[in-house]
């Protein structure tokens, strides 16, 4: 068989205009774009240390995923399949995306990252019919066969030496006798499942529409102005997918989406100049590390147009690095939402600052802008019980703090084989649902929307319930803290080992009154005190900022964690359930 960069031409291809399915997008752009690089990634360096690039036009993409479609057409892998993907982000991953929308299969997007026992659950809960994967996950398959015992059909990613799955890969990719005929699907058929990352349990399928998909591109077209040509560094994986629709190159950067942090700032500065990168989507943990070097190095990244951060609050300091970074013109974005609705309300940096500026109180939150074009916000009571039935009463006014509730074309109806989660997450309304975000915040008078952090990490104290991002912002403003965690200890016995960390979690699900709120902070490197005196002189200094808010003044009890947990996704989201099973068994 040919290479794929020697076809120079593209075989015409028809598809339905009254399909919603996102695979469409792919042959349009292969039709209107072939030689536009669709996808670019690093594959290694030469003698002289300079990165090597491999790339696929959007006509050579489009054809990867043809002959991909047709070979697992040909296992028995079509419409309606649900196909469990165990592949890194790159090349294999899109293309194969793309070839199980065109034979209308269901991919199964899940984080192996997650921990094995979350993932042999979320695997067992989906019920794949077929999987690919690289060895690892055919691996993962042997070590867990409970979790895999509905796998009838396995595909795998990699050497054929390795003997396993039923079928290789690359025996898929055959030559190509004609385009794929795209299979023809509703608004409301089921698309994809996609997990959430699991930052206050176990990680949950949410299951996506077509119309959904189609929701999301039609957002953030509008919301952040991304033009065909354009070359975007996707961070996030899925990302990618959005990009074909949207006619951008997709430059996959040298990060491990398992461990977003661990990026070399260096690596990531010199593949966006290298790519010219127009755009990038990406986890506030990862700007950190980057804007930091970028500052200390005196790197300016004048090709940037904008910066999407997502999957944690973003702190004001980012955005203001940012503008020392950028050019004039450019600007930072916060697109709020979750996997389960996703964007429902967006900031560009500017307004972020001017909010901030306007409030000048830490305590007012984090800002994350105006909601989206076809999202409807509402704020509505707290409750930890299901609300079946929705109903105007519930609503909140302006500056009253409630969850979060968004109804619109992007809004998800239920997870997988979780009644009792889509029961608590979901408001029915006719035909239409609102999802609870499981966020507190407010609206303000201008109708911006204020996020004030998890519903279920708030502390119900003796005297009323604190929530914990107004509490943090207060506390990070101390030069030696990185970052602070609000949480909420019982008088639970003083026992250890694991039934009863399993105690305290269970009794943390959901805010329970009269707790203790204690701050947790972890100290910035080197701010670390070295003795007994500095270390109360820091809490004495916490104690003052704490002092000059009504919200804070009376928390007096702090400790410091050496690293505290964070997702895996994000490397940002603090697993205050864990901090809050530590503190009480250093108590």
């Amino acid at each position: 068989m040919a290479p794929l960069s020697s076809i120079e031409s593209v075989l015409p291809i028809v598809t339905a205009a009254d399909s919603a399915n996102i695979a469409r997008y792919l042959p349009r752009m292969a039709a209107e774009r072939p030689n536009q690089v669709a996808v670019v990634v690093g594959a290694g360096r030469n003698r002289a240390r300079k990165v090597i690039y491999t790339r696929l036009s959007f006509a050579e993409l489009n054809l990867a995923s043809d002959r991909y479609a047709w070979g697992l057409a040909g296992v028995g892998i079509g419409r309606g399949v649900r196909v469990l993907l165990l592949v890194p982000a790159g090349l294999p991953l899109i293309s194969l995306t793309f070839a199980l929308f065109k034979v209308g299969a269901v991919p199964i997007m899940i984080d192996p990252a997650m921990g094995r026992q979350n993932l042999a659950h979320c695997i067992e809960e989906c019920a794949p019919e077929a999987m690919i994967g690289v060895p690892r996950g055919h691996l993962a398959r042997l070590a867990f066969p409970r979790a895999f015992r509905t796998v009838r059909r396995s595909v795998m990613v990699g050497s054929r030496a390795i003997p396993l799955g039923d079928v290789n890969l690359s025996d898929l990719s055959a030559p190509l006798r004609s385009p794929f005929p795209i299979v023809r699907v509703a608004d409301d058929d089921l698309a994809a499942i996609l997990f959430t990352t699991g930052s206050t349990g176990v990680p949950k399928g949410v299951i996506y529409e077509y119309g959904m998909f189609e929701a999301q591109i039609r957002l953030l077209r509008t919301l952040y102005h991304i033009e065909p040509g354009e070359v975007e560094m996707p961070a996030f994986p899925l990302f990618a997918l959005f990009n074909v629709a949207l006619g951008a190159t997709s430059a996959i950067p040298p990060i491990d989406p398992t461990r977003p942090v661990a990026c070399d700032p260096a690596a990531v500065i010199e593949f966006m100049r290298d790519q010219q990168v127009t755009s990038t989507f990406g986890s506030p943990a990862i700007w950190e590390k980057v804007t930091d070097y970028c500052i200390a190095q005196g790197v300016t990244l004048p090709t940037l147009r904008r910066v999407l951060m997502a999957g944690a609050p973003v702190p004001p300091h980012l955005h203001e690095r940012f503008r020392r970074i950028l050019s004039p013109s450019a600007d930072t974005h916060t697109p709020y939402g979750a996997t389960e609705a996703l964007p429902i309300a967006s900031a560009s940096g500017r307004e972020v600052l001017a909010a901030i500026a306007e409030r000048a109180d830490p305590t007012a939150g984090t800002c994350v802008g105006w909601p989206a074009p076809e999202a409807t916000l509402r704020i509505i009571r707290i409750s930890d019980e299901p609300i079946p039935t929705w109903d105007e009463s519930l609503v909140l006014r302006p500056y009253h703090v409630g969850e979060i509730c968004v109804q619109g074309p992007s809004v998800t109806k239920a997870y997988v084989n979780r009644p009792t989660s889509t029961a608590l997450a979901k408001i029915g309304q006719g035909r239409t649902i609102w999802h609870r975000m499981g966020d507190l915040g407010y609206l303000d008078d201008l109708g911006r929307l204020w996020f004030y952090g998890r519903k279920s990490h708030r502390v119900e104290t003796a005297t009323g319930p604190l929530y914990t991002e107004p509490v943090e912002l207060v506390f990070n403003q101390h030069p030696a803290v990185f970052r602070s965690a609000l949480v909420g200890l019982t008088h639970a016995p003083r026992t250890r080992g694991a039934s009863a960390a399993i105690a305290i979690a269970k009794a943390h699900a959901s805010a329970i009154p009269g707790q203790i709120p204690i701050v947790i902070v972890e100290l910035r490197p080197g701010m670390t005190p070295k003795t007994t005196a500095d270390r109360e002189r820091l809490f004495g200094e916490l104690r003052a900022l704490g002092a000059a808010h009504a919200m804070t003044a009376g928390i007096d009890q702090f400790m410091i964690h050496p690293a505290f947990p964070v997702d895996i996704r994000h490397n940002a989201k603090i697993f205050r359930e864990q901090l809050t099973v530590w503190a009480e068994g250093s108590r």
